[in-house]
């Protein structure tokens, strides 16, 4: 299978359901691992992977409810969905990491000695292997499909990783020095980190819920390609554009701007100018979702007058305070 067959072959779908798959795995590993040295450490390992395989069945939906084709009541898709999953992952790792300081206060109240350090941190390594092979592969498919469940999923994975290092380290420690409270101490600050990639990613879903701009290098393209059709006459532009906005959702990218036109131009040759400005701002942003307004130069649309008037109407902070 050549590079370009296996990177569609990789859809956000089928390695949602390899995420399943890994977290299964690696359950059943860390929970043999905690089975064997009693380590409250690889036991709040372990409960991470149980949110990687909730969050990894709910990521399946996602991206599969993600995929259907627009219809009359979403004309715009169902891309966002995918946003949901990544705070529905958010929400059970911020549940996984209360539930890990829990039982480490437990056991740092009663501590308990460790048996058969080598069997699980071996397990432990194994498991973290997985993980790290399927995040590396997810993380290269999510920009190729610009899918964020992806992302987010990989992202998680990556943390788990580190946690799993931590837990070694631990429980490894713990045998050396006969000091039994590192071990629950451990499992506390993998449960603050875990917490602080829970909140981070339920932070990210709820921003790219709310339809920020594109990325830099997106708005880059566009505004190269606009230059390329900006004509002047002396110092006048004859053709020129404003008012761009750019928007993204899921993996579409968005933007609507005005394209100003001498007034005396056909619509026929303004209508074929657009023709070409669409088709070069799609091939420079594949997928590229382009509204273009055409205006006579020195007209703008009224709600843009509006807009601007009730800018320009505003008055300062600083011209009324300090008066009655």
């Amino acid at each position: 299978m050549n590079p370009s067959s296996l990177k569609h072959w990789l859809t956000p779908r089928r390695l949602m359901m390899a995420s399943i798959g890994v977290a299964l795995i690696t359950i059943t590993l860390k929970t043999l691992a905690w089975w064997l040295t009693g380590s409250v450490g690889l036991l709040s390992d372990a409960m991470e992977s149980f949110v990687n395989l909730a969050a990894a069945t709910f990521g399946l939906s996602m991206v599969t409810l993600a995929a259907r084709p627009a219809d009359d009541d979403h004309p715009y898709g169902h891309d966002k969905a995918e946003y949901f999953s990544s705070s529905f992952e958010g929400i059970l790792i911020i549940g996984a990491a209360g539930a890990i300081i829990w039982a480490a206060a437990l056991r740092l109240w009663h501590p308990q000695p460790l048996e058969q350090i080598s069997w699980g941190a071996g397990l432990a390594v194994a498991s973290s292997a997985l993980n790290g092979l399927l995040a590396w592969i997810m993380l290269r498919a999510a920009r190729t499909h610009r899918s964020f469940a992806l992302e987010a999923d990989a992202r998680h994975l990556i943390t788990d990783i580190w946690t799993s290092a931590g837990v070694i380290v631990g429980i490894v420690l713990t045998d050396l020095t006969g000091l039994l409270w590192l071990d629950p101490l451990v499992a506390m600050g993998v449960a603050l980190h875990i917490l602080h990639e829970g909140a981070r990613l339920l932070w990210r879903s709820a921003q790219d819920l709310m339809d920020p701009a594109a990325e830099p290098e997106v708005l880059q393209k566009i505004d190269a390609v606009l230059q390329t059709f900006t004509r002047h006459h002396g110092s006048q532009p004859v053709v020129h554009f404003d008012h761009i906005m750019t928007r993204k959702s899921g993996p579409r990218r968005f933007v609507n701007l005005h394209m100003h036109l001498p007034p005396g131009w056909t619509l026929d040759r303004a209508a074929q100018l657009r023709a070409q400005v669409e088709h070069g701002l799609v091939t420079a942003v594949p997928h590229l979702f382009v509204n273009i307004e055409m205006l006579p130069d020195g007209v703008e649309p009224l709600h843009t007058d509006l807009m601007e008037a009730a800018e320009a109407s505003r008055v300062p902070e600083h011209s009324w305070q300090g008066k009655e």
